[in-house]
């Protein structure tokens, strides 16, 4: 159970009335803006502790999705010592030319960071990239499911997907 004032928190911030083209490209009249309570130390604090005990005890490695997935991940991984990686979009052209950044996942067993699920496109995307690194993707923990229903990613039915917030919550 959600903790209510976490809830009308983030709401309070992030909530914003307009129309909205999401990543899905579906249009929205709520469109819940993230990097607003990311932007919080105090929030963020209280957004990450919430999802921590989402985490599968068996993860290795969190890895926080592109943008802003990282923030998130950053603060999971200060409050319980897990290592973190970044996933980009794509890989690099330069430098490493990596996708997942930061610490190793060959041979892991990862955990997606993600902040806010419609459909799950994105992280659909990031686990083919964390696959390819060597990983095993046990889960994702994203901080607002905004979809409809269960939290789930419709391209990867088996893969469980865990929600601190959905948006009921923040729009009760």
């Amino acid at each position: 159970m959600i903790d209510p004032t976490l809830a009308a928190a983030v709401k309070a911030i992030a909530s914003l009335k307009g129309e909205f083209r999401l990543r899905s490209g579906q249009i929205s009249e709520t469109y819940f803006d993230k990097y607003r309570f990311e932007a919080d130390p105090a929030l963020l604090r209280r957004v990450a502790a919430e999802m921590i005990p989402l985490l599968p005890k068996d993860t290795d490695v969190l890895a926080g999705l592109e943008l802003g997935g990282i923030p998130i991940a950053t603060a999971i991984s200060l409050a319980t010592d897990l290592p973190a990686a970044f996933v980009r979009k794509e890989a690099k052209e330069y430098g490493t030319c990596l996708a997942v950044e930061g610490g190793g996942v060959e041979g892991k067993r990862v955990v997606l960071i993600e902040d806010v699920i419609t459909t799950g496109g994105a992280v659909a995307d990031a686990a083919r990239l964390v696959e390819d690194a060597g990983a095993e993707v046990i889960g994702v923990v994203c901080a607002i499911w905004r979809g409809n229903g269960l939290p789930q990613i419709a391209a990867l039915p088996e893969l469980p997907v865990f929600a601190a917030m959905t948006k009921d919550d923040l729009l009760s």
